[in-house]
This record gives C-alpha cells, structure tokens and sequence, in this order.
C-alpha cells in the first residue's frame, strides 16, 4: 500500500511540474502538439516556424519509389556546426537539441518495430517516436534529442497497400518535413525568449543601467520629455549598449544569441505498383528484341541483295 501511495505521489508531482513549471525541454513537439489540431498550416508553414523564427537548412533523403506494405526510410539531416552552444532559460550556456517531424501522406505511418531490419534499429538507437495525435499516424515527431549525435535522423515508414484498401492508390505523393537545432525566440505565449535580440521600444538617452541579482538588466530610457522608460532584460544576451548612449525606437539593446534555427521542406515519393514494374520490363525486353529483330532482318537482306548482284 505505501508502495502505490508513493508512486501515485510521485507521479503527480511530476505532472504538476511539467504544467506548473516546464522546462525548455519540453517547449517543443509538446507545446505544437498542444495548440495546433495539425503541425501545417494552410500556407504550407509548419507551426514550429511560429516559435523558431531563425532559419537554417533542413535536408531530407527518401527513396524515388517504394513498393506497397513495404518498409523504407525516411532520412532527416539537421547540420550544424560541431561543439556548438547556445543559451539556456537560466543564461548558460547547453549543447544543442534537435528535433523533426515528418508528415507523411494518408496510409503511411511509422512501421512497427517487428518489421525493421538490423540495420533500422541500429540507425534509431536511442530515438523515440510519437504521433503527432492519435487521430494523426501519418505525422512522426522527434525530441528533443541531443543534437551532437543526432545530427541525422532516421524515420522507419511502412507504405499502404492498395489491393487490400481501396482508400489507397498507386501513384506519387508529397512529404513534408521540418527539422530544429536549438530553443524558440518566442514562446507559444507570444513572449520573447532569452534567446533573441531585445531592442528599445523608445528613443532616447539612457539614463542608468540596473543590474538584478539573478544576472537581468532593467535598462532607464529617458526620452526627450523627461519620460523614463524601463526595458527589461532576461539573463542571458549581452548587453551591448552603456549608459548615456544615444538610441532611436528599434535599436538593439544586446547581442544575438542564437544560434540555431528551423528549417523545413517538401519531398515526393511513388508508390510503385508491381504490374507496372513487371509491365515496364517487358515493354524494354520487347524494345530490345525488336531491335534484333531489325538487325537481323537487315542483314538477311542484304544477303539476298548480294546474291542477286544488286
């Protein structure tokens, strides 16, 4: 009984201070998976872009076709610079993390682990996948993950089989996919992170700069009516302006830290009937015996040809 009572206890604590108090580990898939019924917006963004305003290249590599029922893999490269850091909630200084979402098409979905080879599990070592939504098996997400041994990430995807589900048709579809190295300049609240340029909502001169215990700036602003404006500023961008410096409305107050960024892109892929492999082989193989066809027919004539003396 003390057992269970414990681990009821624990288990709500741990609830209450993923609510109450969430890390920034959990800013993202969590908080999309929160307000949005689909990663994709009717423009084509992925939501994730609503919080990640950086932009830094995603690349993705998936087959040209696959089969029907058959496994392949979806391959999401997120670059990076080596040994790169960023600035975490607390102003220090952390390794990246990286994450991915893959939305695949209606009737593909992440394939069942009994079904991957050696070489997939090896690959995804170490990686956990989720849905996007019960209602949604076709949208994979992924992290955060370390981002220093995840720089690549390998999406195990099980295609449709038309001849068991008329919902399904042989033909090319579109993939989309997202990839993320690093924190948000936003929240999904619309705040600013410490991880973004805090510039002045004012002109002006300023007056003093007071520095609070937990390492935050209030930065005095006195504009030319005498006016104080205080801009506040979170631990962790550097200050790059000093007291009685002259400013105009928009002028940044700090540094740019970040250094990671979101990038997203489209890709397609077949999904091949079998007939229309084996009728492409046979229409080659008929190409190819035409042509000797030809060839030897050619050469019977000329030999009738010489034989005539024409």
């Amino acid at each position: 009984m003390m057992k269970k009572t414990s681990l009821f206890i624990c288990t709500l604590l741990f609830i209450l201070s993923i609510v109450f108090y969430p890390k920034i580990t959990f800013a993202y898939p969590f908080w999309a998976q929160q307000n949005y019924e689909s990663p994709r917006e009717a423009t084509g963004k992925i939501v994730c872009a609503n919080c990640h305003l950086a932009q830094m290249p995603t690349i993705a590599e998936v087959p040209q076709s696959v089969g029907a029922d058959s496994v392949f893999k979806a391959v999401v490269k997120i670059p990076y610079k080596n040994d790169l850091k960023e600035i975490g909630a607390d102003g220090s200084e952390v390794p990246l993390q990286v994450g991915a979402v893959v939305m695949l098409p209606d009737g593909f979905k992440l394939a069942p682990q009994e079904r991957w080879t050696e070489e997939i599990k090896e690959e995804t070592e170490g990686v956990y996948f989720t849905n996007y939504s019960e209602e949604k098996e076709n949208i994979i997400i992924v992290g955060p993950l370390p981002g220093d041994t995840n720089k690549e990430i390998v999406f195990p995807v099980l295609s449709p089989d038309p001849s068991t589900n008329k919902e399904y048709h042989y033909g090319k579809y579109s993939l989309h996919i997202g990839g993320n190295r690093g924190r948000g300049q936003v929240y999904p609240t619309g705040d600013k992170s410490n991880n973004v340029v805090f510039t002045s909502s004012t002109s002006g001169t300023i007056d003093s700069i007071d520095i609070i215990e937990d390492g935050s700036y209030k930065v005095n602003i006195e504009n030319d009516n005498g006016e104080i404006t205080t801009e506040e500023v979170p631990v962790g961008p550097q200050l790059i302006v000093k007291a009685q410096d002259k400013i105009n409305a928009g002028d940044p107050l700090t540094n740019d830290p970040n250094v990671g960024g979101f990038g997203q892109l489209d890709a397609e892929v077949v999904l091949q009937s079998p007939y229309r492999v084996i009728g492409l082989i046979a229409f080659f193989i008929g190409v190819g015996l035409t042509q000797i066809l030809l060839v030897l027919k050619k050469k019977q004539v000329e030999k009738v040809q010489a034989a005539e003396g024409i």
